[in-house]
């Protein structure tokens, strides 16, 4: 008998797994449907490999939805983490497949903006190489794809890169669009670099041989990269090369390069350029008025400035508040502040409103020039007109009030500074600190120095140098080494001035091994010494009687190409008298005449009194009145060092004739000399 078990369900064989081109069916199916939902495309997470997304972004059947293929690659980037961006190799062939689907339909500014989001965490530079260097399974290039790729390497800063891709348009003679080459221009023009102006030259001139026609826009960015280098000649060839290209200079070209000229103080030329920009038929617009405005007030030629808002209202241009505020900051620099204020009314007659820079301008001009009364009514005034006083005034305030010595204002108005919700910046500690130390308060100035790297603020050096002298001046050696130390630790930038502080600061207390150390670590940082820093050494080492070993750092600084000037040789000199070896002090001094060293009176001063030390009296009068015979400077010491000696052998008589001497010459004689004539002193 048969039986049938009904209870017990048929077993099921389980689905075999789908094979890749089901999978690109589905997919496809899905992605055509009218209504086209991405949650459909979850199943078949586990199933999509890199090689499956290339093959569905090549489909034939999508190849008339570029905006279905781009949403598509998105999805895919979310969701398989094989199509990741961290995952480059593996996404950039349906990257280049996505692109010229893009640029087939025009979608170039969706190509740009998946180009900048996949070059923005492509460190390796994968697609960069795949451009220049692509494999045999890709396809070509594009010119679309180049001229967008640099667009896309321009925005993100990497004007380098770009232009590599530019090279390599030229190598397969694919001409670039307009758009692109001045995109890259501008780029390269403003990369930190000495050669990027010579390369944007060389792109200018590959561009024009791959049948690019230039705008003046073109020429203004090769103009300006030019005058940013102070190139003024190569700008003006560039300026009369236009006319080659049926371009015409414009009011930019002309404005850039008199920009340039007028910073460098080149206002002949200024002269020159405008009078060439009349003859071309092109009128001074405002812009071009502001420029000249500020190179007069650079120069100081206020008259100049003035005559310039003259003709912008002549020429029915009236002068704006950056106009006013350039010739009120050239009055003031000048001290003309009376004048200064009379621009102001001027243009609050003109309804033009002083705003907050004005105002600085205006403190700032008060506290030189008139008093720190002016400046407060002009603070209040400016509070009472609405505008409101910004970090720079507050910074106004306190340098004039640490200059003054009032350090209590000057903290009183970082308060209020910070009451009005503005930080103390690096400029405001700069000052306080240097406040601080010109009025002996060296704790404070510390507080302040600890204080502002606290809040990741670096001081410069000049205030790092003030710190460090002031540390040296209480002798404080061992906190101001640490200082120095530690200095590139705390982001400070140290200079010989730096060094040479703190070895003064050794030679002073006597520590001349330290001083000398101290030297050597500066060498080996290669923080070249100046002449400066050279006498610094070399007069410590006199003053501890080691003449000779400063005659080393002598020669150490002629073969670094320095040239000693009075005070190395006058130091070196007195560093010999004053060990009592007076010959070798004349033989010196006799080598360095020869040598074009010219004594001064202190030469003569320092032989002089080297020679009386020693008991050579005789000697001295020789050298003095041969000095005189040639007409050559004396003063007060030169008179007192003889008279004392003359004394001390009691000569009298000589020594009341050389007071005569002075007196005729008005060099005194002062109360020393009559008190060496009254009592003979000793050596």
């Amino acid at each position: 008998v048969e039986t049938l078990e009904m209870n017990s369900p048929p077993t099921q064989s389980p689905k075999p797994p789908l094979k890749p081109p089901q999978i690109i069916e589905a997919i496809t199916t899905i992605l055509t449907s009218e209504k086209s939902d991405p949650h459909s495309l979850t199943p078949f997470i586990p199933h999509l490999t890199p090689l499956i997304i290339l093959s569905i972004l090549s489909s034939k059947t999508l190849a008339s939805r570029p905006a279905t293929l781009l949403s598509f690659f998105r999805w895919a980037h979310n969701h398989i983490p094989t199509f990741s961006l961290l995952n480059p190799t593996q996404t950039i062939p349906s990257l280049l497949t996505l692109l010229s689907s893009l640029f087939r339909h025009n979608k170039f500014a969706d190509a740009k903006s998946l180009l900048v989001k996949f070059i923005a965490t492509d460190r390796r530079h994968d697609l960069h190489r795949s451009i220049l260097h692509p494999e045999r399974s890709l396809p070509r290039p594009s010119k679309a794809l180049l001229d967008t790729a640099i667009g896309a390497y321009v925005q993100l800063g990497r004007p380098h890169l770009a232009s590599q891709i530019f090279k390599k348009m030229k190598r397969l003679r694919l001409r670039p669009n307009l758009l692109t080459c001045n995109t890259l221009l501008i780029s390269l023009v403003r990369y930190p670099s000495s050669l990027s102006v010579p390369f944007c030259r060389e792109i200018f001139n590959d561009a024009i041989k791959l049948g690019v026609v230039p705008g003046t826009s073109t020429f203004n960015i090769l103009i300006n990269g030019y005058c940013t280098e102070n190139k003024f000649k190569d700008a003006m060839e560039l300026l009369n090369q236009m006319s080659e290209f049926d371009c015409q200079p414009d009011n930019v070209t002309y404005n850039t390069i008199l920009d340039a000229l007028c910073k460098k103080g080149q206002l002949n030329e200024v002269r020159d350029l405008l009078m060439d920009m009349k003859n071309r038929g092109l009128s001074p617009n405002r812009n071009t008025y502001n420029i000249l405005v500020y190179g007069y007030c650079k120069m100081g030629w206020l008259k100049e400035a003035t005559r310039v808002i003259e003709l912008m209202m002549q020429n029915n241009l009236l002068p704006d508040i950056w106009t006013y505020n350039m010739l009120i900051n050239g009055f003031c620099n000048e001290g003309k502040i009376e004048e200064a204020f009379r621009l102001q009314n001027e243009m609050e007659n003109l309804k033009l409103l002083p705003d907050v820079v004005t105002y600085n301008t205006l403190i700032n001009g008060c506290f030189e020039w008139k008093s720190s009364l002016e400046a407060l009514k002009l603070l209040e005034e400016m509070s009472g007109k609405g505008v409101k006083p910004n970090e720079v005034t507050h910074n106004i305030m306190i340098k004039w009030y640490c200059k003054e010595g009032k350090m209590d204002e000057a903290s009183n108005t970082v308060r209020k500074m910070e009451e009005s919700g503005f930080f103390p910046d690096h400029v405001t500690y700069n000052t306080l600190i240097n406040g601080y130390c010109k009025v002996g308060n060296l704790a404070e100035a510390l507080k302040m120095m600890n204080e502002m790297g606290m809040k990741g603020l670096k001081m410069d050096t000049v205030t790092l140098n003030t710190v460090l002298h002031n540390l040296c001046g209480e002798r404080k050696l061992n906190e101001a080494y640490e200082l120095l130390t530690s200095a590139n630790k705390r982001g400070y930038n140290v200079d010989e001035v730096s060094y040479g502080t703190l070895i003064v600061g050794y030679f002073k207390d006597d520590n001349v091994d330290k001083a000398v150390k101290l030297w050597d670590e500066m060498k080996e940082k290669d923080i070249i010494p100046s002449i400066v820093t050279y006498n610094s050494i070399i007069g410590g080492l006199c003053k501890s009687g080691k003449t000779e070993q400063a005659i080393t750092k002598l020669n150490e600084l002629l073969e670094n190409g320095l040239v000693p000037n009075e005070t190395t040789y006058n130091t070196i000199i007195h560093g010999y008298c004053w060990e009592g070896n007076v010959e070798k002090a004349f033989q010196f001094h006799n080598k360095m005449v020869e040598n074009s060293f010219k004594p001064d009176v202190f030469t003569c001063n320092i032989l002089l009194r080297g020679l009386c030390r020693e008991g050579m009296l005789e000697k001295a009068l020789k050298l003095f009145n041969t000095w005189i015979s040639k007409g050559k400077i004396s003063d007060a010491v030169t008179y007192n060092t003889l008279i004392t000696a003359l004394c001390k052998e009691g000569r009298l008589e000589d020594a009341l004739g050389l007071v005569a001497e002075m007196e005729v010459k008005k060099l005194g004689p002062d109360h020393y000399t009559y008190n060496e004539c009254r009592s003979p002193c000793t050596y």
